[in-house]
C-alpha cells in the first residue's frame, strides 16, 4: 500500500521501482519475509522499456508493456510514492520532494537514468509530428511505427546518442525491423545511420556482423555524428560532427522519417549527491557494486557506473550480486559475490530474426546457447517476443533468481 510518512525509518531502503528495484526489492523479501523493506517509487506505472522497439515495429501493442505499479510490489515492502530529491549518505537518510525524510540502514540506489530530450534544439517541440519518432518514450513508440507504415519514399533518419544509454542496441533495432518493412513492401528509402561513436556496436565481432546486417539494407552510416537540433516542419536535422582531429563541424540532413535516440543521463538528485563520480553515476565497485566511499550503499542498473551495457539482461545478473552480498553484510561477513559485466541485447535485424549478443567486461562474448552467435535466428526472435517478457514479468520482477550459466564463446569463427 502507497505510504509517505515524515521522518520514517526502514532496514532497508530501495530507490526506484523499475527492473532493478522491483527485482532487488522482491528477491530480498523472498530470501526473508522478515526484512524492512522500503521502495521509493513516484510513478503509477511500471513499463518494460525492451518492448518498445517491437511496438514502434508494429509487432506490440502499446498497452502489453504496461502494469500498474501496485500489482508489483513485492509483499510486504513498504511503498513510499513520492519522488526523491536528495541523497545525505552522513546522516543515513534520502530527502524526498514533499520534504520528509527516510532514514535507513541500508540504501539501494537504482532509479535508471533520464533522457535528455531538451539538450537537442527544437526535438520536444518536434516529437509526435512530422514524421519526428522515437521509442525511448512510451507514448511515442505508436507514433514511430505510424511513421514507419505511412513512409512514402526519401530519406529515413536513424541516430544514436552519445553513450551511455539504455540499450546500445535499440536505435540500429529499428532501423533493421524499419528497413526490412520497406523491402516487404517493395519500397525505396534512403537509410541514413547517424552514430555518435567511431563503431556500430561496442563489442567487435559483433560490430562486423552488424556492418553485414547494414549493408545488406544498403544503410549509409555515418560516425561520430550527434545530433544537436531538429527542425520539425522543415524536416531537417543538425548534426555535430567530429573528424578525426577533433574538429567539429555542422552537418545538416535533410528527412521524412527520423528516429531519435536522446542523450541520458543520470536524475539531478544523483548527479549533484556525494555518491557520484565526475560523470555524474553511483560510484561501485564494478564487481561488488557496493558503493566504493559508503560501505551501506549498493547501485545497480542504468545508474550504476559499471563499464557495462545498460540493459535488463544485466540486471538479471545484478540484482542477485546486489542481494546475496547486502546478505552476507548484515551477517557481518564480507560481500564476496561478483557481477561479471554480464549484458544481452538481442538485436532485431528484421521481422522474425534476431541475433543475440551477449558478453561480460572487457567486451568478451560469452554465449549462454551452445550456438554461433554471430548468426540471425527465428529462435531467438521467439525468444525476444515471447519467453523474454514472460521471464520479465514473472520470474526476474517476482524475486525468482534465473542462474542460467554464460561461458566464453566457443571456437565459432567471428566475422571477417
Amino acid at each position: 500500500m502507497a505510504a509517505t510518512f515524515p521522518s520514517q525509518g526502514h532496514q532497508i531502503v530501495v530507490i526506484g521501482g523499475g527492473a532493478a528495484g522491483l527485482a532487488v526489492a522482491s528477491r530480498l523479501l523472498r530470501l526473508n519475509n522478515r526484512l524492512d523493506v522500503a521502495v521509493i517509487e513516484p510513478a503509477e506505472f511500471h513499463y518494460y522499456q525492451p518492448g518498445w522497439t517491437l511496438v514502434g515495429a508494429g509487432v506490440f501493442a502499446d498497452t502489453s508493456t504496461r502494469r500498474a505499479m501496485r500489482g508489483l510490489m513485492p509483499m510486504g515492502a513498504t511503498w513510499i510514492q513520492d519522488a526523491v530529491s536528495a541523497i545525505e549518505p552522513g546522516h543515513h537518510q534520502v530527502v524526498l520532494a514533499d520534504g520528509a525524510t527516510v532514514g535507513y540502514d541500508h540504501l539501494i540506489v537504482c532509479p535508471g537514468i533520464i533522457c535528455d530530450w531538451g539538450a537537442i534544439d527544437g526535438l520536444e517541440a518536434s516529437l509526435g509530428q512530422n514524421g519526428v519518432c522515437s521509442n525511448y518514450r512510451y507514448d511515442m513508440a505508436p507514433y514511430t511505427w505510424e511513421c514507419i507504415q505511412g513512409f512514402q519514399g526519401g530519406n529515413a533518419v536513424f541516430t544514436a546518442a552519445p553513450m551511455p544509454f539504455k540499450c546500445p542496441g535499440a536505435p540500429q533495432k529499428i532501423l533493421y525491423l524499419a528497413a526490412d518493412h520497406f523491402q516487404r513492401k517493395g519500397q525505396s528509402a534512403d537509410l541514413h545511420y547517424y552514430l555518435a561513436t567511431p563503431v556500430i556496436f561496442g563489442v567487435p565481432p559483433f560490430a562486423r556482423a552488424l556492418e553485414k546486417v547494414a549493408d545488406r539494407y544498403g544503410v549509409n552510416r555515418h560516425y561520430q555524428h550527434q545530433l544537436v537540433a531538429v527542425d520539425g516542419p522543415a524536416r531537417r536535422a543538425t548534426f555535430e560532427a567530429t573528424a578525426g582531429d577533433g574538429q567539429k563541424t555542422r552537418v545538416e540532413q535533410a528527412f521524412d522519417l527520423l528516429h531519435v535516440t536522446p542523450p541520458q543521463r543520470a536524475p539531478d538528485f544523483i548527479r549533484q549527491s556525494p555518491l557520484a563520480n565526475a560523470a555524474g553515476f553511483v560510484d561501485v565497485d564494478k564487481f561488488s557494486l557496493r558503493h566504493v566511499k559508503y560501505p551501506n550503499i549498493y547501485a545497480l542498473g542504468d545508474v550504476a557506473a559499471t563499464p557495462n551495457s545498460k540493459t535488463a539482461g544485466a540486471v538479471r545478473q545484478q540484482a542477485p550480486v546486489v542481494v546475496k552480498n547486502l546478505l552476507a553484510q548484515m551477517r557481518g561477513k564480507e560481500p564476496t559475490h561478483r557481477y561479471d559485466g554480464y549484458g544481452t541485447c538481442p538485436l532485431t535485424t528484421a521481422n522474425g530474426k534476431v541475433m543475440l549478443a551477449e558478453f561480460v567486461y572487457d567486451g568478451v562474448v560469452t554465449p549462454t546457447f551452445p550456438l554461433d552467435p554471430y548468426v540471425e535466428r527465428r529462435s531467438m526472435w521467439w525468444m525476444k517476443t515471447s519467453l523474454l517478457p514472460f521471464l520479465y514479468w514473472e520470474i526476474m520482477l517476482r524475486g525468482y533468481e534465473i542462474n542460467v550459466p554464460h561461458h566464453r564463446a566457443r571456437n565459432y569463427p567471428e566475422p571477417a
